[in-house]
């Protein structure tokens, strides 16, 4: 019998078999109206080093960003690119989008030019909104007609070809998932929550579960414009943050820090991580280190808008290998089973209905509102859902994904280089980083630096392998010609890393 902790109370199943939360709001902009009309002075956003705005001026800003552009012909439906960095300008691009009728796509600031490129023109997007630049201003513009079903935005993720796919997320996605956030303990209802954003707002885990989140709420985001672990700590004293979510990385490099035993961390009442593997006693050095907080580990993909499974802080000492059961709104299944172990797929509101202009992956991935996940886990007969492995060839580097195949191609690109398996090496802080066994061309000879610079100059710099083997015969392979990335994985010996 499935363990129920979460607050399942209007929860109602649907005639198309899902099960949603009752009374949300219609869109975004409702939701935003709702959080101006009740705390317009109260201040919204933080950046840190920076301005800070009230939840009317966000508004206001935002209503006059819609207008410039619709003065400048971006029309409902049209896609519009956000490529900046972290900071009160994305917030209100963001709601600007939104009240344009408009579908906001954000770009990874870490990508190449050309990455980056791909996703503008696969996109298709009217407008790009670029650093340094003044954002578009005309009279106040806000599209009132907005329904559940609409798409919001398009967060491109790693797909199986090697190229990114855009996850469509719908207004009714991203609302379920604000109400799993405050159900599941990862931010309370109410304007005293203070919540520090110290992960990229062009994923999911920053822009969904934390800012909207806080946003309904009526409280504060906090952001950091980048990760630096010196302000992540000055940040959570100076503004006494009681919430924060992020990937284990970061808590690493926190409790690490030299003089963190030193800092006042007592503020912090909820803390949420997810978004890659979590050593136990890891979760064990967290709970230590923010006595007053209550600990959750969360689960999602940007497919499912967010959150889609979550452990609660009752069970983060005794369960750490389990990334929890079931939020109230979600069902859970495992595909092609073999003794209660099987492909992870999910069914909710917050899932996506596809990606964008992409029929084939959608079908491969989508089957009656059932998404396939990809990740192969074991669910237990309490509902405890734990990931064992990926069917996807990827790396999950502190949260950011790794598709092994695009390293591969970048490192093939090389001409010294015969071939090449990328997989990920397992590390107690990042969670995986990435590693290369590389064969080269008889009578070829490359320095590892050559190799990295080749992939530096293809692809962000997160991709780059930090542990690189170089050796003389070929790689293992079936009689596909595939190659056999577990026997690989078994007996290569990674050495140091290369930077």
């Amino acid at each position: 019998m499935p363990i129920q902790s979460f607050d399942s109370s209007g929860c109602v199943r649907s005639p198309d078999g899902i099960v949603r939360y009752q009374h949300r709001p219609a869109s975004l902009i409702e939701m935003m109206r709702a959080s101006v009309d009740r705390a317009a002075g109260e201040v919204a956003l933080v950046e840190v080093g920076g301005e800070r705005i009230a939840y009317g001026e966000w508004w206001r800003r935002a209503s006059h960003v819609a207008g410039g552009l619709r003065a400048a012909g971006v029309a409902r439906g049209d896609r519009v690119a956000l490529r900046l960095p972290n900071g009160v300008d994305w917030c209100v691009a963001f709601f600007g989008i939104q009240m344009a009728g408009a579908i906001a796509v954000p770009v990874n600031t870490r990508f190449t030019d050309a990455e980056a490129a791909y996703v503008v023109t696969d996109s298709g997007s009217r407008f790009i909104f670029v650093p340094n630049e003044p954002m578009p201003c005309a009279a106040p513009f806000v599209c009132d007609d907005i329904v559940r079903t609409d798409v919001s935005a398009i967060f491109y993720t790693s797909g199986t070809t090697g190229f990114s796919k855009g996850a469509m997320l719908t207004h009714e996605g991203f609302l379920a998932n604000t109400e799993t956030c405050r159900r599941v303990g990862l931010l309370p209802a109410g304007t005293t929550v203070r919540s520090l954003v110290s992960v990229p707002l062009f994923h999911v885990t920053g822009c969904n579960s934390q800012l909207l989140a806080t946003c309904e709420a009526g409280g504060t985001t906090v952001i950091m414009r980048s990760f630096d672990v010196r302000t992540f700590l000055d940040t959570i004293e100076a503004e006494r943050i009681d919430a924060t979510l992020s990937v284990p990385a970061i808590y690493w490099r926190a409790i690490n820090h030299l003089g963190f035993r030193d800092r006042d961390m007592s503020s912090v009442r909820w803390l949420g991580y997810g978004g890659a593997p979590i050593a136990p006693d890891l979760v064990q050095s967290v709970i230590e280190a923010f006595p007053n907080a209550r600990v959750v580990n969360a689960f999602g993909l940007t497919e499912t808008s967010g959150v889609a499974t979550s452990l609660p802080h009752e069970y983060a000492r005794t369960r750490p290998e389990s990334v929890g059961f079931a939020v109230p709104v979600v069902d859970l299944a495992l595909a092609d089973a073999v003794a209660d172990v099987g492909e992870l797929i999910v069914r909710g509101p917050n899932v996506v209905p596809g990606y964008w202009n992409n029929p084939a992956a959608t079908a491969e991935a989508f089957t009656d509102g059932w998404l396939r996940t990809g990740d192969v886990a074991r669910i237990d007969r309490d509902g405890f859902v734990q990931i064992l492995d990926r069917k996807k060839d990827l790396i999950n580097r502190g949260g950011e994904k790794v598709h092994c195949v695009e390293v591969e191609g970048a490192l093939a690109a090389h001409p010294a280089v015969f071939e090449a398996a990328v997989m990920g090496v397992p590390d107690p802080m990042m969670g995986e980083k990435v590693g290369a066994v590389v064969v080269l061309k008889p009578g070829h000879a490359a320095a590892i630096g050559d190799l990295l610079d080749c992939v530096r100059a293809r692809l962000a710099d997160y991709k780059t392998p930090q542990y690189v083997v170089l050796q003389t015969e070929q790689l293992p392979r079936n009689a596909g010609g595939k190659i056999l990335k577990k026997s690989l994985r078994q007996s290569v010996e990674w050495g140091a890393p290369v930077w």
